[in-house]
C-alpha cells in the first residue's frame, strides 16, 4: 500500500486526462473461515486443523483506477466485495496479493464510530478522529467550532460517546470527515444512519466536494442515492468486478442479478418441495411497452399476455413506471379504476393506455403484477419491459415541461 504522489500514478502534466488518485492492480482478499466454533473443538481437532480452515475469497483479480474528481458508486449483493474492496482503497486491511497505491489526504467513514474511544467525550474524541485523519491539534482547533455546528450535537459534546445513539455516532464522524479537507473520500453506507435532515445536509456537502473537484467512493445499496451522485458504477459481484461505467447500466445489472436470484430461490425451493409445484391461477406472459407520439403528447402504451388456468374471480393488474436507477415514478392498479377482468381460462391480452405522459428523454422500465383485492400477489415480472421517450428540446431531467418566458422592464 503507498500513499504518496507516487510516479507509478499518472502526473496532472497531461490536461486532456485527468490524473489517477487511486490505482487498485490485481488486488485479491483471502480469508481464512474456521468451521470449529468452540474452544473444545479446537482443541479436538488440534492435529487437523487445516481441516477445519476454509479459504474464502472475498476480492479476486480486481483492477482500477479511480480519477480525480470522479465519483465512484461500489454496488453489489451483500458479500460481493464492495465494503472489503473499499477497506483495501482506505488502507483498512491489506490485500493478500496486488497492490493499492494511493496520494492525497484521504477520509473514511467505513463504519460506525470507528476511530471513536467509547470512554472519551464527543470533543476528545474529534480531536483523536482529527489526528487519525492527518490533522495537527492546531488545525483541528482551527475547525472544532465548524465541526461541532455541522454535527448538530452541541449539547452532547463534552457527554462521552458510549452515550451517543447511532445516529449522533454518524453526525459527529461525518462532521470529522469532512472537514479535514480531504482529497479522497470513502463513504461506507453510514449515511443511511442519520436523520432525513441530516442525510440532506450531507448530500449538500457532498456536492459541495464534487464541486470543488474532490474525489468521491461511495457503498451503498440506494440506487437513487448511487445515481444522483455518481457518474461512475462499479458492480461487484463474488469478489469481482463484473461491470465498471454508466452509473444506469451499473444499476440496471444489479436490479437484475437481485430477480436472477429472486427466481433462483424460488426455483430451489419448488425442487426440494415433495410435491410438484403448484401451477398458478394467473400467469404473465409477454408484455412490451411502446411510446406513441403524436397531437403534442406522447402516450405509453403497455401490452401484456396474460395466462388463466383457472377461473379467478376479481383479479387484477398492476403497473409501475421506475428509472433504470430504481425512483419510482408512477403505479396503478385496475382495482382502482374499477375495472372487471376476464376470468374464463385461455390466454388474454391487456392493453393499458398511459397518456400524455411527461416524463424527460431517457429510458424507463415498466413492471407488471397480478393479484388479488386482498394485497396476495399471484404473479409479478420486474423490469418486463422499458420504452424510451423522446429528445426533450427544451431542457433535461426525469420531467418534460415546456417553460415560457415573459420580460418585463
Amino acid at each position: 500500500m503507498t500513499d504518496s504522489p507516487s510516479s507509478d500514478l499518472p502526473s496532472s502534466a497531461a490536461p486532456s486526462v485527468a490524473p489517477s488518485i487511486v490505482r487498485v492492480q490485481d488486488v485479491s482478499k483471502r480469508f481464512l473461515l474456521h468451521k470449529d466454533k468452540s474452544l473444545k473443538e479446537r482443541v479436538m481437532f488440534m492435529g487437523r486443523a487445516r481441516k477445519q480452515v476454509e479459504d474464502f475469497w472475498a476480492l479476486r483479480d480486481v483492477s482500477l483506477d479511480i480519477t480525480t474528481g470522479s465519483t465512484v458508486g461500489l454496488v453489489g449483493h451483500n458479500g460481493s466485495g464492495k465494503s472489503t474492496l473499499l477497506k483495501v482503497i482506505g488502507g483498512i486491511i491489506q490485500p493478500t496479493s496486488g497492490s493499492v497505491v494511493r496520494r492525497g489526504r484521504m477520509a473514511a467513514l467505513l463504519e460506525l464510530g470507528a476511530g471513536f474511544h467509547p470512554d472519551l467525550s464527543g470533543r476528545e474524541n474529534v480531536y483523536l478522529n482529527a489526528a487519525i485523519l492527518g490533522l495537527s491539534r492546531s488545525e483541528t482547533d482551527l475547525h472544532f467550532d465548524e465541526i461541532v455546528e455541522f454535527s448538530g450535537i452541541e449539547d452532547f459534546i463534552d457527554t462521552q460517546v458510549k452515550f451517543y445513539s447511532s445516529g449522533m455516532y454518524v453526525r459527529l464522524a461525518f462532521s470529522v470527515a469532512v472537514h479535514v479537507d480531504p482529497d479522497l473520500l470513502l463513504v461506507d453506507e453510514v449515511l443511511a444512519v442519520g436523520d432525513e435532515p441530516f442525510q440532506r445536509k450531507c448530500m449538500d456537502k457532498i456536492a459541495q466536494f464534487q464541486s470543488e473537484g474532490r474525489t468521491i467512493v461511495l457503498v451503498s445499496h440506494s440506487s437513487d442515492q448511487v445515481g444522483r451522485l455518481c457518474d461512475r458504477v462499479i458492480v461487484m459481484h463474488a469478489g469481482s468486478a463484473i461491470h465498471d461505467g454508466d452509473p444506469a447500466e451499473g444499476i440496471r445489472i444489479l436490479r437484475d442479478g437481485y430477480e436472477a436470484d429472486r427466481v433462483s430461490h424460488v426455483t430451489q425451493l419448488q425442487a426440494v418441495a415433495e410435491a410438484p409445484p403448484e401451477i398458478p391461477d394467473l400467469e404473465v406472459g409477454e408484455v412490451t411497452a411502446r411510446t406513441v407520439v403524436g397531437s403534442g403528447q406522447t402516450d405509453v402504451i403497455v401490452t401484456a399476455t396474460i395466462q388463466i388456468n383457472k377461473s379467478t374471480p376479481d383479479w387484477g393488474i398492476g403497473i409501475a413506471i421506475d428509472t433504470t436507477l430504481g425512483l419510482r415514478l408512477y403505479a396503478m392498479n385496475t382495482f382502482t379504476m374499477g375495472q372487471v377482468l376476464p376470468m374464463d381460462p385461455g390466454l388474454h391480452v391487456v392493453q393499458v393506455t398511459l397518456p400524455d405522459i411527461r416524463l424527460g428523454s431517457g429510458k424507463y422500465l415498466v413492471s407488471l403484477g397480478l393479484g388479488l383485492p386482498t394485497g396476495e400477489t399471484i404473479d409479478r415480472r420486474g423490469s418486463a419491459a422499458a420504452f424510451d421517450m423522446p429528445n426533450d428540446e427544451f431542457g433535461a431531467g426525469i420531467l418534460r415541461i415546456q417553460p415560457s418566458l415573459q420580460i418585463s422592464s
